[in-house]
C-alpha cells in the first residue's frame, strides 16, 4: 500500500475529504473498502461493506494533548449516544460511529457533519487505502478475451477494468470488474519466469514472454507507475501467420526470404506489426531453405519449431546478456540467417552491419516512419567521426528496408500499407552514402527499381476498395503524390531534379 499526501483545503467536510482521497487511491492502486487518514493529531479509519458507495463505519482517534478536540468529539457522541461509542484511555480518545454491535443508520452522516463542524479538520492529510480486491486474475480468461475481441494488446491498470486495444483503439471491458494493484502484482509474480520477478522488484520494470498453452503467447511488460504495478500484454498467436494471412505481398516477401546475405530491415512505428512480419519471413525461410537461423530477442516472442531449417532462438537475460555479445558469439555458431530483435544502439547496429558484411543474412527491426529515412536514422546512432564509414558500410550491405503502417479498412479492421526500399540501383546507393533522403526517395520511384512508395501501395489498395480515399490520403507520406496517382497525372520524377538542387 502506498502512502499519499493530499492537500484538501479549508472548510471541507470529512465525506468530501474521503471522496477526494478515494479518487486518488483508486487511480493508483484500485478501489479500496477502507481508507486511513491521518495527520499529527487526528487519525480516521473509514470502512464500507462493498467497493462502491459511501463509507459506513468510522473510527476517530485523538491524542491526549488535544483536549479541545476531544471535548468536541465527546459532545457529538453524547448527542448520538444511541449510535456512536466514545471512550477515553491513557493515549487519548476514540470515537466509533456506529459503535460496535450497532447497525448502520443514515444518521451516521449527520454525526459526521457535526464532527466536521466541531473539529477543525486539517488542510493536509496523509492517506492510504486498504482491503482491495484480492481475487486472483485468470490469465486464461484474459487470453481468451484477447482472442475473442481480436485484440493486439491488453492493459491492466489499478482502478480500471482490463483495457483491450482493438484496431488501434482502446476499449474498456464491460464484463470484468476494475482491478486492484494487489491483483496485478500477484498476477505478475505468478507468470514471471525465474529471475524476472526479482528484476521487477529491484528495477520496477521487466519484460518477458508468457505462453498460454493452446491459445497463444504474449510479450509481457510490467512496470510501476505512481507506486503501483501496471502490466501490458502484446498478443502473439501460436500459429505464425502466412504472408497471405497478413495481407502482405507474397512475391516481394519471398524475394526477401531468398536473399542469402546482407541486411534487411523491417521498420515502422510502435504497433505497426513489425514483429509479426519478421516472424512470417523467418517461417517461410524455415519451411523452404536448409539453413541455420539464429534469433536474438528481448524477449523471445513468436516461437518457431524446426522445419527444413535449424532454428535457434536466444533470449536476452536468460541465454545471453546483451545483443552485442550475442551477435559476436553468433558468428561462431555457424548461422546463415541472424535475426536481431531490435537495432537499438550503436554497438548492436555495428555488430549487425559487420555480420551482414561477412556473408550472413541479417534481419532486424527499427522504429521509423518511412523507408527513405532509415539510413540516416541508423547513422544517427553513431558519433560524427564514425558516420561516413557507417554510411559506406550501409550502402554496401543494405538489401532492403520494408516500412509498414496499419490502415483502417472500410467496415472495420486494418490492413498493412507497405513501402519497400530495395538497394538495387545506383541513385539509391548514392543517397545512402550521401545521407540524402530526397535522392533515396526519388530513386525509389524510378521504374528500374523494385522499390515501392507508400503512396503507390495505398493507391493500389484504394483501387481495390480496401481503403477509402480519405484514409489513403491520411496515411500517405506525400499527399500530393497520392492525389496525382488518383487523378492520373503522376509522373516519375527525374533524377537530375535532385542533382541540380
Amino acid at each position: 500500500m502506498a502512502e499519499f499526501v493530499l492537500g484538501t483545503g479549508q472548510r471541507q467536510t470529512l465525506r468530501n475529504v474521503l471522496r477526494l482521497t478515494e479518487s486518488i487511491i483508486s487511480k493508483a492502486e484500485g478501489i479500496p473498502r477502507e481508507i486511513r487518514l491521518w495527520n499529527d493529531w487526528l487519525r480516521v479509519n473509514a470502512r464500507r461493506p462493498d467497493f462502491k458507495g459511501d463509507y459506513e463505519s468510522y473510527v476517530f482517534r485523538i491524542p491526549l494533548d488535544r483536549e479541545a478536540e476531544i471535548d468536541a468529539l465527546e459532545r457529538v457522541a453524547e448527542e448520538y449516544d444511541d449510535l456512536c461509542g466514545f471512550v477515553r484511555d491513557d493515549e487519548g480518545a476514540v470515537l466509533e460511529c456506529p459503535a460496535q454491535g450497532v447497525e448502520f443508520s443514515p444518521r451516521v452522516y449527520e454525526a459526521l457533519n457535526k464532527i466536521s463542524l466541531a473539529v477543525q479538520l486539517p488542510e493536509v492529510w496523509h492517506a492510504e487505502g486498504a482491503d482491495f480486491h484480492l481475487e486472483p486474475i485468470s490469465i486464461e480468461m484474459l487470453f481468451h478475451a484477447m482472442v475473442q475481441y481480436k485484440a493486439s494488446d491488453l492493459h491492466l491498470s489499478p482502478g480500471l477494468s482490463p483495457v483491450f486495444r482493438i484496431d488501434n483503439d482502446t476499449r474498456h471491458s464491460e464484463i470484468l470488474a476494475p482491478l486492484s494493484g494487489c491483483q496485478i502484482n500477484d498476477l505478475i509474480r505468478q507468470i514471471a519466469p525465474v529471475g524476472y520477478w526479482e528484476e521487477f522488484e529491484r528495477y520496477k520494470q521487466t519484460s518477458f514472454s508468457f505462453h498460454q498453452a493452446g491459445v497463444g503467447y504474449a510479450r509481457v511488460s510490467a512496470f510501476v507507475k505512481s507506486g503501483a504495478p501496471h502490466c501490458t500484454f502484446r498478443f502473439l498467436p501460436e500459429k505464425i501467420p502466412s504472408f497471405e494471412e497478413l495481407n502482405i505481398p507474397g512475391e516481394q516477401m519471398r524475394q526477401l526470404a531468398q536473399t542469402h546475405r546482407g541486411l534487411i530491415l523491417v521498420t515502422g512505428m510502435t504497433g505497426s506489426g513489425k514483429t509479426t512480419t519478421v516472424a512470417a519471413l523467418l517461417d517461410w525461410i524455415n519451411a523452404n531453405r536448409s539453413v541455420h537461423i539464429l534469433t536474438i530477442e528481448n524477449p523471445v516472442e513468436y516461437v518457431h519449431t524446426n522445419k527444413k531449417s535449424i532454428l535457434s532462438q536466444r533470449s536476452l537475460g536468460i541465454d545471453v546478456d546483451s545483443f552485442t555479445e550475442a551477435i559476436t558469439g553468433a558468428l561462431r555458431h555457424d548461422p546463415d540467417v541472424i535475426l536481431i530483435g531490435e537495432m537499438r544502439d550503436a554497438d548492436t547496429i555495428r555488430s549487425a552491419i559487420n555480420a551482414a558484411a561477412t556473408g550472413h543474412l541479417v534481419i532486424s527491426t527499427l522504429h521509423s516512419n518511412t523507408a527513405s529515412e532509415v539510413a540516416n536514422r541508423v547513422v544517427s546512432f553513431f558519433d560524427p567521426s564514425e558516420r561516413d564509414l557507417v554510411r559506406l558500410q550501409l550502402r554496401d550491405c543494405l538489401r532492403c528496408v520494408m516500412c509498414q503502417r496499419l490502415v483502417p479498412k472500410p467496415g472495420g479492421g486494418r490492413i498493412p500499407a507497405l513501402e519497400f526500399l530495395f538497394n538495387d540501383i545506383k541513385p539509391i546507393g548514392d543517397g545512402v552514402l550521401r545521407g540524402d533522403t530526397d535522392l533515396i526517395r526519388v530513386g525509389m520511384q524510378q521504374t528500374v527499381s523494385h522499390s515501392i512508395l507508400f503512396e503507390h501501395y495505398l493507391h493500389r489498395l484504394y483501387k481495390e476498395n480496401k481503403v477509402d480515399l480519405e484514409r489513403g490520403r491520411e496515411f500517405s507520406t506525400d499527399q500530393s503524390v497520392f492525389d496525382q496517382l488518383v487523378m492520373g497525372t503522376y509522373a516519375v520524377p527525374r533524377l537530375d531534379s535532385i542533382k541540380g538542387g
